[in-house]
């Protein structure tokens, strides 16, 4: 497996890729045919965003074809910028194989080393906890939608200042999730 940058040539596979990943039914009730899955389009609204950062849209690759992609797109922590990681997607047929976790040892090594200070997510404790993410709210951060706040999380990377708190923004297309 090699995890790179995206590329112009990855756009339509990686649509796809995320598709097939979260019309998973341990994502949510099974969606009707032809339904995409909301995630699918949203990388797309992401990449024409101001928030885009492309040095941090990765795929996974195995034997030349995309099976996974995680991108970080620009966010705030009131005035000060952090990183909004997601969604991260493998596809169903490379699932527990070890892609979505070498997709988020990329993303973090890469934001770290340009040196970004905060990575913050919505999602499942148990598996981002390995990854070095906690509640945002042990770093004073809380999320834009305060039921979130279980699943709310943030990885604080070198550049990080602690005495950084308060609600975090998101890039504009997850407002209209």
């Amino acid at each position: 497996m090699i995890i790179r940058r995206e590329t112009p040539a990855d756009v339509g596979v990686i649509r796809e890729v995320t598709a097939a990943a979260f019309a998973r039914p341990h994502f949510r009730e099974p969606l009707p045919d032809g339904v995409e899955p909301d995630e699918a389009p949203l990388v797309g609204k992401l990449r024409a965003d101001e928030g885009w950062l492309p040095a941090l849209s990765l795929v996974a690759v195995v034997d030349g074809v995309v099976v996974g992609h995680v991108v970080c797109t620009r966010g705030r922590v009131g005035a000060a910028p952090a990183l909004g990681l997601g969604p991260v997607s493998v596809h169903p047929d490379h699932q527990r194989r070890g892609v979505g976790s070498a997709l988020m040892h990329a993303v973090l090594g890469a934001a770290d080393a340009l040196g970004e200070p905060l990575v913050v997510l919505l999602g499942d404790p148990a598996f981002y906890f390995r990854f070095g993410f906690r509640p945002s709210a042990e770093y004073g951060i809380e999320p834009p939608v305060a039921e979130w706040g279980p699943h709310f999380q943030a990885r604080p990377l070198t550049a990080h200042d602690p005495s950084v708190r308060g609600v975090f923004t998101y890039a504009a297309p997850f407002n209209d999730l």
